[in-house]
């Protein structure tokens, strides 16, 4: 009878072993999509710019749409997965991304296709966030969720790597078209195996819609303004009047934030210094790597 029961429990472990291993496959493929979708893009932009005749102030928002609107709409997503569910936001998440990599690449003008983008970093804010949420939702605290984040950061670095690599496969064998395109059969994929995550409790409180509003306008403002102080002068109208909207928009979120009782981004997060230190030198890694990555591609691809 003991030995029944010890077969019983290691069935049950096997079973729970093989869960785990393919909850964090889902979750891993996820994020690797996210992150692949920051740099394939890059590659595709020179042929994007032959086809559709645009200069290179606007081809910019290709890449600029897709993240701040999922830069600015990180934190309201996983608190939109805190309240009405992590897996259930997730799935939400990954059919406007999908959807918007499909429309992107049907695009036939400019404009379209930076909506689309604009609608993936959407998509992607829904999802993301909630992705690493359910790490913990679904991985027992030790090891287990040790490994989990392990394979999450990985998939940060790798997703550079292979966007750079699948990117140029597909835009030189097939078309620009096709590194939006990808995206579709693996969100479907992903989708299909969030079944297997635990969905976890949900929390209350209310969204913060004026804080979320208030936040990318600033770093749309802020963008816009970098943007076209290089192409147009700094001492262009239009140029001091973005970052004049950044500037109030900024503080009106801090004030927001901070009299808020349900912050989408809790201001006493930066009275660690050790935190604080960590999430300037973060910043201004991505802004290194990714400003590079666009202004290398198109030299190498144009210029060399």
């Amino acid at each position: 009878m003991k030995m029944i029961t010890r077969i019983e429990e290691q069935r049950i472990e096997a079973k729970k072993g093989s869960h785990l291993k393919m909850a964090l496959a889902v979750i891993a493929t996820a994020q690797l999509m996210f992150v692949l979708d920051d740099t394939i893009a890059n590659i595709a932009l020179p042929s994007i710019q032959r086809e559709m005749n645009v200069s290179s102030l606007t081809l910019l928002w290709v890449i600029n749409a897709y993240i701040l609107a999922f830069g600015g709409l990180l934190l309201f997503g996983g608190r939109v997965g805190d309240l009405y569910g992590r897996r259930k936001v997730l799935r939400v998440g990954l059919v406007v991304f999908s959807t918007a990599s499909l429309i992107g690449g049907l695009a036939n003008n400019i404009g379209f296709l930076i909506a689309a983008r604009a609608l993936q970093g959407i998509g992607a804010a829904l999802a993301a966030p909630n992705a690493l949420a359910l790490i913990t939702t679904n991985f027992p605290v030790g090891k287990p969720r040790n490994s989990a984040m392990a394979v999450y950061g990985a998939m940060s670095a790798l997703g550079i790597i292979i966007g750079v690599l699948l990117g140029g496969f597909l835009v030189a064998v097939l078309n620009w078209r096709w590194v939006f395109f990808i995206n579709v059969p693996i969100g479907l994929a992903v989708l299909l195996g969030s079944k297997l995550l635990l969905e976890g409790e949900r929390n209350s409180g209310k969204l913060d819609f004026v804080g979320a509003v208030s936040g990318v306008a600033a770093t749309v403002a802020l963008t816009y303004g970098i943007t076209r102080g290089g192409e147009h002068g700094w001492s262009d109208p239009f140029t001091i009047g973005s970052f004049v909207i950044a500037a109030l928009a900024t503080i009106i979120f801090i004030i927001l934030q901070k009299r808020s009782n349900n912050p989408i981004l809790p201001l006493s997060l930066f009275s660690d210094r050790n935190r604080s230190g960590s999430y300037v030198t973060m910043l201004f890694a991505g802004m290194g790597l990714m400003g590079t990555a666009y202004l290398l591609i198109l030299f190498l691809q144009q210029v060399v």
